[in-house]
């Protein structure tokens, strides 16, 4: 559950999400950035054009086509009054020199400051540009009524006055700041809403690849029989399809195999029971022959006793083989001293003056006798016919992993084995000298050895001693207990 778990957050569920998400937000950031700087342009612009239109509306009907003498202050603080009348507006009107100087309005009259550059383009006509001062935005306004003039020809003239008019933008800042607001608000539900779509549509694409998943799972684990539902017609029905037919391929591939490998099986086992019979009446009556041959005759039915026992144990060990195949292999188990076991293995063979045995007296394990009696007596034997003296066996309990067991340890002191053998050695018919037509051996004798092993839940493995020689090393699980102690 924690892997599947783990695989929703960081699978293609989640790029897919991810990636659907991601289209939509910047759709969504793209419309609302296009939209904010549209109405924030629109809202400025008019904002702007209202104060400029007041502006010279206001010049045109405050200022007379002929000006009396005197009454520039009168003008001004008329200007003054009807510009500056609206809410979040201040309006300064200054007298204009006729010697080209800039006259600016007094410090404090308006909202923002008024450069003398600015006050210099104002005389030239209706000039206007945007200050934010302590975070609020104005709009300034410079102007002077061009039409009018007075020369200093002309002193009797009063000259018209500029103005210059500051309008506080904040009230649109406000609206902007509102919408901001609105869109940020819909920014979020389009990416809830865009994260639930997503989920929902890589749910309907992946339903299918998990399903896929899932069977080819079930195809691995050897369930040939499984098939996958066909929905639509769309790439992944394509690959369902597709998927369906390569299993019902495997499935007959499969099936074909096994129906070979079990009629190999099958012929192996019937001619090694078949030849069981006959092979043990030849083996009693050549050693009768070889026993009662006269001297010139007795080498030959020596050599005809010598293989016609190779030959019985050859078919022996195929039919313990073939019993591994069909599964017909099964433990019996008892409580066994190990001391004892692998004493009575090599009394039985002879081996019991060539072989050096080190280990607890005490040491009792349940194990099947006769399985174990095969394994050491395979080990043994391989390394008294291929290894050199002197051969030993040790054992031992041993721990592996948690699980107690027992551990058997052969060893001699020969030339080891071939560094190409090491990982092959337990293979069927591998054999330490490839190059020899025949010898004794059967090349199924250490394959048999492990299978016992296996059989147990153990392993036998084989390597080479630091100090030369090859190490075979069998591990056996079960609880082993000391002498006096009850059994398991």
């Amino acid at each position: 559950m924690t892997g599947d778990a783990g695989r929703r957050f960081t699978g293609l569920r989640l790029r897919l999400a991810a990636a659907f998400t991601a289209v939509a937000l910047l759709a969504a950031l793209l419309a609302s950035g296009i939209s904010y700087v549209l109405l924030r342009r629109v809202m400025l612009q008019r904002a702007q054009d209202a104060v400029l239109s007041e502006v010279r509306d206001t010049l045109t009907r405050q200022i007379p086509p002929r000006l009396p003498p005197d009454t520039a202050a009168l003008i001004r603080a008329q200007l003054e009054e009807v510009l500056g009348d609206a809410p979040g507006r201040k309006a300064a009107a200054v007298p204009v020199a006729l010697d080209g100087r800039v006259n600016l309005p007094p410090p404090g009259s308006l909202d923002v400051p008024v450069t003398r550059e600015f006050a210099r383009r104002a005389l030239r006509g209706v000039v206007f540009q945007r200050v934010i001062r302590n975070g609020t935005p104005y709009l300034l306004v410079g102007a002077r009524a061009s039409r009018y003039q007075t020369t200093l020809e002309e002193p009797w003239r009063t000259t018209p006055p500029m103005v210059f008019v500051s309008a506080s933008l904040s009230r649109e800042a406000a609206d902007l700041r509102l919408f901001t607001r609105a869109l940020l608000i819909a920014d979020a539900l389009a990416l809830v809403s865009a994260v639930g779509f997503a989920l929902l549509a890589t749910r309907g694409v992946l339903r299918p690849v998990r399903g896929l998943a899932a069977a080819a799972r079930a195809l691995g684990e050897g369930d040939l029989e499984t098939r996958v539902t066909v929905r639509g017609g769309d790439e992944l029905a394509d690959l369902a399809r597709t998927f369906n037919r390569t299993a019902e391929a495997l499935e007959r591939t499969v099936t074909d195999l096994r129906a070979m490998e079990a009629a190999s099986r099958r012929f192996v086992a019937d001619v090694s029971h078949e030849l069981r019979t006959p092979l043990t009446s030849m083996i009693a009556v050549t050693d009768v022959l070889a026993e009662q041959a006269a001297d010139e005759n007795g080498a030959a039915a020596r050599l005809v006793a010598g293989e016609t026992r190779r030959l019985g144990r050859l078919v022996e060990h195929l039919i313990e083989i073939s019993r591994f195949d069909a599964g017909a292999a099964a433990l019996v188990l008892d409580e066994v001293r190990v001391a004892d076991a692998v004493a009575g293995t090599l009394e039985a063979r002879g081996w019991r003056d060539d072989v050096a045995v080190h280990g607890p007296p005490d040491l009792f394990a349940r194990l099947d006798p006769r399985r174990f009696d095969v394994v050491i007596a395979n080990l043994v034997g391989n390394a008294l016919r291929h290894g050199g003296p002197p051969v030993a066996v040790r054992f031992e309990a041993a721990d592996r992993h948690g699980v107690a067991g027992v551990t058997v340890v052969v060893t001699d002191h020969g030339p080891g084995l071939p560094a190409d053998l090491v990982d092959v050695v337990f293979d069927r018919f591998v054999k330490s000298d490839a190059a020899r037509s025949r010898s004794d051996g059967s090349g199924l004798g250490l394959s048999i050895a492990k299978e016992n092993a296996m059989l147990h839940g153990g392993t036998l493995t084989a390597a080479n001693g630091a100090d030369g020689g090859a190490v075979f090393t069998l591990w056996l699980p079960g609880r082993p207990f000391p002498e006096g102690e009850e059994a398991p």
